[in-house]
């Protein structure tokens, strides 16, 4: 199992940077793309990092946000077969609340326009033998409220459930590794959720972005406590855990935690 940080917050090298997630995993001979981040970018970065992403046999979309979604047109430009998988309630619906509502979507109107090359999922969902799409079985009200996202219906907003949101989960010898983009539903919930839906079988890793950036210290610090209990044996984040998060998560986790950066690369067995 190999792993590609094609695009993130952090640039490296001739790499660049931009607020959003896309990478790439090889498992068992078949290559998937998680998110096309927030532009083309990532498509350049992959070439810049000797990546052909005509190769790519599946893609996967985490949630149905801008920084995740807006280079799929960059994708399906380079890739004419692969499948993009998003959730059923996937809709160009999604806004934040910093003051003001603010649109986060999907790019309008690319639902429509690549209808032909998604696939929309419900449930969980077997993308290949050892690996699954996950929803969210938790209430997600909570964490709607608390991240001040919203879903506009007709002319009324609502609080997110998260219902566009999936965790992309792998089997590797040793346990399970999630891959959760955003983690807007908390990521000792995503842990929970992978482990009930598992069987309780063992979560050695999960890598992805844990949407800690206007948290408090104390509340890091107290997440921080829960991955320590939880027995999760590496974590790799960036994107929207944000700098001083992270700095927390790893003075008290140490070199259990690792930082995503563009062009990160790195294997499991």
């Amino acid at each position: 199992m190999k792993i590609k940080v094609l695009m993130d917050n952090i640039s490296s090298g001739e790499l660049a940077g931009e607020w959003g997630l896309s990478i790439l995993i090889e498992y068992e001979g078949r290559k998937i793309l998680l998110d096309t981040g927030a532009s083309g970018a990532f498509a350049e970065n992959a070439e810049k990092m000797g990546i052909d992403l005509a190769e790519v046999d599946f893609a996967v979309l985490s949630h149905a946000h801008y920084d995740h979604s807006d280079g799929m047109e960059a994708f399906f430009a380079v890739n004419d077969h692969a499948p993009l998988y998003i959730r059923q309630a996937c809709q160009e619906n999604c806004y934040s609340d910093d003051g003001v509502m603010e649109y986060v979507g999907i790019h309008e109107g690319w639902l429509e326009k690549y209808r032909d090359r998604l696939v929309r999922v419900d449930g969980e969902y077997s993308l290949c033998p050892g690996v699954k799409l996950l929803p969210h079985s938790l209430d997600m009200k909570e964490a709607g409220l608390k991240a001040r996202m919203y879903v506009k219906e007709l002319d009324t907003f609502f609080p997110e459930l998260f219902q566009h949101e999936q965790s992309l989960v792998f089997e590797v010898e040793d346990g399970l590794v999630i891959f959760n983009s955003c983690c807007h539903g908390g990521v000792e919930n995503i842990i929970e959720e992978v482990r009930a839906a598992y069987g309780g079988r063992k979560i050695i890793g999960i890598v992805g972005g844990f949407h800690l950036y206007k948290n408090s210290a104390e509340e890091v610090r107290k997440l921080a406590g829960k991955l320590q209990a939880s027995g999760v044996e590496f974590i790799v984040t960036g994107h929207c855990t944000g700098d001083e998060a992270f700095g927390i998560l790893h003075e008290v986790l140490g070199d259990k935690v690792r930082q995503m950066y563009a062009g990160l690369n790195f294997s499991l067995s």
